[in-house]
């Protein structure tokens, strides 16, 4: 169910702002930058198992290997990007449900619009930069010692400016309106499903864990747009080949991949993908719920 404006609200809830903003910071503190970690390693190197990316990110420092990128750039990306998709998806969540949608549809529109404003918003440049940090030892494997992460940025800012920051961003964009619109869509739809199945009433509370488990449905289901995230860090990897195209777009590197690695390839990284995409939900759905409601008194 959506969250409903209290009695005598008036325009906008500015609070979701703060609360999207520290729930994110959370959610990637805790599981989800190792999670984002090892997705991407697995979708920028399509030849490695999952026992052999943990393998390579082991490699850059033990622990410290799987917060790679954590700071400062998913620091400033979680920030700005919880905030955004927060206050957003529940502003278009509550609207549509007052004018007569279902909480599934409600959730649906509300996290692809979400996804959309976050993608252009903020996203860009610091999910550039992070897949620019986590893939950029493939120059170290070439001979090549890898710069900062700070001379990345300025050596791309030079080189092709704010377009260069923002590479990939439109697949980005993709990825986050089908994300969250299947997360926030489908763990509403769950959540009705559940309220059917345990005979409750729309406004009758669920429990922690039916709330969990809804965003965990959510979550899950939401990885069939696998393909996109792998063409984005494809998109946005350091590597360089005579294979690649000079100047990437989605078709051409979705068309690349599927020559170099078939179906296979679109879908590499999938697993630790699901668990990220059930941590995120479960951070972003349920529990900010819970932090709004609190919020609210």
């Amino acid at each position: 169910m959506a969250i409903q404006k209290e009695p005598g609200q008036k325009g906008v809830n500015w609070s979701n702002i703060a609360v999207g903003a520290i729930m994110n910071m959370f959610e990637v503190t805790t599981l989800g930058q190792p999670l984002e970690v090892l997705k991407t390693q697995m979708a920028a190197n399509r030849q490695q198992t999952m026992f052999q990316a943990m393998q390579t990110v082991w490699s850059r420092g033990g622990v410290s290997g799987f917060y790679q990128g954590l700071i400062p750039w998913a620091w400033i990306e979680a920030s700005t990007k919880g905030a955004v998709l927060l206050f957003t998806a529940s502003e278009i969540e509550t609207a549509t449900v007052a004018m007569g949608a279902s909480p599934a549809a409600a959730g649906l529109l509300g996290g692809m619009g979400g996804g959309i404003v976050q993608a252009y918003a903020t996203m860009g440049f610091c999910t550039c930069m992070k897949t620019a940090e986590i893939t950029r030892h493939k120059q170290a494997a070439a001979g090549i010692n890898p710069p900062s992460t700070w001379a990345v940025f300025a050596d791309i800012y030079r080189r092709e400016g704010i377009a260069g920051i923002n590479k990939g961003v439109n697949a980005v964009a993709v990825r986050q309106c089908t994300n969250w619109g299947s997360r926030m869509g489908f763990a509403r739809l769950a959540e009705s499903s559940i309220r059917n199945i345990k005979g409750k009433g729309e406004n009758d509370k669920l429990t922690p864990f039916e709330k969990i488990l809804s965003s965990s449905i959510g979550g899950a289901l939401a990885t069939w747009n696998q393909p996109i995230e792998v063409v984005r860090v494809e998109m946005q990897s350091m590597a360089k080949s005579a294979e690649r195209a000079e100047k990437k777009t989605i078709i051409n590197t979705l068309s690349y991949i599927y020559k170099e690695n078939g179906i296979k390839g679109l879908y590499r990284g999938v697993t630790p993908r699901i668990g990220l995409g059930i941590w995120q939900t479960v951070c972003m759905v349920s529990l900010a719920d819970y932090v709004k409601a609190w919020v609210k008194g």
